[in-house]
This record gives C-alpha cells, structure tokens and sequence, in this order.
C-alpha cells in the first residue's frame, strides 16, 4: 500500500503580503510569521537606521521598509525574518545560472528557495515585484505562489531550473534559503 503523502500548507494573495505568504509556505505551517511579526521586524530595523528619512504625513502609511495598510515587505524583512528562525539568506549570482544550485539536496544545505519576480498589473500601469516561494518537500520540488490557487509541483529538477532561468532572465531574483550550520 502506498504510503499517504503529506498535505502542502498553501497560502494564497491577499493584498501585497506576498512576503508574509511566501515566509509561511516556506515554512509550511499557518502563522510561522504573522502581520504583526513583519511589522515589528520593519519596525525595528527602522528604528536602528542611522539614516532614518525625515517624517512626513505619508510616513504613517509608507514606511522606508513597508507598507502599513497593504504589506508589501522589502527584502530587509525577509532577512531579518529568516535570521530569527536560524535560516540565512544567498543572493543568486545569476551570472551562473541555476546549474550551480543543489537542487537535489545531497549536502542538506538548501531549505528553500525565494524569488523576487518583476510583475505588471493593470495593463501594464503598475510595476511591482512578487515574492514567491519554492520548496522540496518530501524530495519534490514545488511552486508555492501565493498568486496560484495551488501549489504547482514541478516534474523534475530539470524543469525547477528551467524556471528559474527564464524568471531570472525577466528580472527575477534568486534567494538561496540555507539552513545555518550549527
């Protein structure tokens, strides 16, 4: 008989959390971060910049590290988050493409992957970015896009790499998510 696999926690958009969703598929569990969470971590790195911006009436909203009402987390969050769970975070040298990424995990090194993608909303009117997250659970491999209604499971680690090619070559960035040494 064959053995039962796991459920795949998955998170879908609400407003510009994609990094709060991104954070919680990677970790696969509901509230591994939180709004208030993010906001406190933004907060705080706010707080200990030495080149704080002057405040203005839209810094109650605009914040230099995210937005109050709708999310949008930079990458400053995403760090500081993964660092408090013991992960660190790689920049993608996208100059050597993703054959140089242990995908297949022999070294137990890579917990997950973040990517950053350039989008257009609205017929192209309004430029973002996207966080998503992708993760092997189980020895798969799997989109986790809070943007799709499911998480997409990739069929090999060919087409993993595929995918990351070709974002990268829109744009995209790459973030190794490692599991810290002890």
């Amino acid at each position: 008989m064959e053995s039962e696999r796991k459920l795949i926690y998955h998170e879908t958009q609400k407003l510009q959390f994609c990094l709060l969703h991104s954070l919680n598929n990677l970790f696969q569990e509901k509230d591994a971060f939180t709004r208030a969470n993010l906001n406190a971590i933004a907060e705080k790195l706010t707080f200990g910049d030495p080149n704080k911006a002057t405040w203005t009436p839209l810094s109650v909203i605009f914040k230099p590290h995210h937005n109050s009402l709708t999310g949008n987390y930079d990458i400053n969050v995403l760090i500081a988050a993964l660092e408090e769970r013991g992960k660190r975070v790689m920049w993608h040298d996208r100059r050597n493409g993703t054959s140089s990424i242990d995908l297949d995990g022999l070294r137990n090194e890579l917990f997950g992957i973040i990517v950053n993608v350039p989008v257009r909303r609205y017929a192209g009117l309004w430029k973002s970015r996207h966080w998503v997250a992708l993760r092997r659970i189980e020895g798969v491999w799997y989109n986790l896009d809070s943007d799709f209604p499911t998480p997409y499971c990739f069929k090999n680690t060919e087409e993993i790499r595929e995918f990351l090619d070709s974002v990268m070559s829109t744009g995209a960035e790459v973030l190794l998510i490692m599991n810290d040494k002890e």
